[in-house]
């Protein structure tokens, strides 16, 4: 009897730790995990890259490619930044060049290309009636294409656990959830702004918007592949990263 009530005991831990699963797991099927505002771990809008292996330090030690390294067009694939049947944006932005994608809060937000986060902002600390500054895009995430172009979206509602600087990411691959955190009005959108890398990070006059998304959204709604890498490159020759 009790070689049998022992042998019961341990099936009965083994089906406990499968039913747990494996912690963090972000596989095929796996439900995503995200952070929110109230559980975020870190004040700062930037985020230190993780540690690399050492086999992996040399090619990613830097995540700003040189002009003969970018990748070219014909090698990047672009999607729209949003996942949803009901979404809008406008032509045109208060103050800057951005664009303001409106969809419902809890939306799925996806990265626009292949590429490296560069920052991460996992809490809302924006304060209401603030001057302008980086708080105003309360939860957000920054990307720098393979094609050397930096995606913004920020006030988001949650960010997706994985996602932090240094990661890399796959066009369509989810980053976090539309929201309205920071500077938003109380308003359901993702703030989006494409820039050239400049400071790569802590530029946030140059992160939020540089020049009008508009044109490549429409594109990439429509499955598009219209490249923004030539305007952006145009704007930092003439305006030489000062926003």
């Amino acid at each position: 009897m009790r070689l049998i009530r022992t042998l019961a005991g341990l099936t009965a831990s083994a089906l406990l730790l499968t039913a747990c699963g494996t912690p963090g797991d972000t596989s095929a099927g796996a439900t995503p995990q995200f952070v929110t505002p109230a559980a975020s771990p870190a004040p700062s809008s930037e985020i230190p890259p993780p540690a690399l292996p050492s086999s992996a330090a040399a090619s990613s030690r830097s995540v700003t490619p040189s002009k003969s390294a970018t990748t070219t067009n014909a090698d990047v694939k672009y999607v729209f930044p949003v996942k949803a049947s009901n979404v809008s944006f406008h032509t045109t932005h208060s103050k800057y060049p951005a664009t303001d994608i409106f969809a419902d809060c809890g939306e799925t937000v996806v990265a626009t290309t292949s590429g490296v986060v560069l920052e991460v902002s996992l809490k809302d600390v924006y304060v209401e009636g603030a001057a302008d500054g980086p708080n105003n895009g309360g939860l957000s995430v920054s990307l720098l294409g393979d094609d050397g172009v930096r995606y913004y979206g920020s006030h988001l509602s949650k960010v997706l656990t994985n996602i932090r600087a240094g990661v890399r990411v796959t066009a369509g691959q989810q980053l976090g959830k539309v929201g309205h955190t920071g500077n938003a009005s109380g308003v359901c959108h993702l703030h989006y702004g494409i820039s050239p890398p400049c400071a790569k990070v802590g530029d946030w006059k140059v992160r939020r918007g540089v020049v009008w998304p508009h044109t490549f959204l429409t594109s990439w709604r429509k499955s598009g592949q219209k490249s923004p890498v030539a305007t952006v490159q145009a704007w930092k020759t003439s305006h030489n990263c000062k926003a």
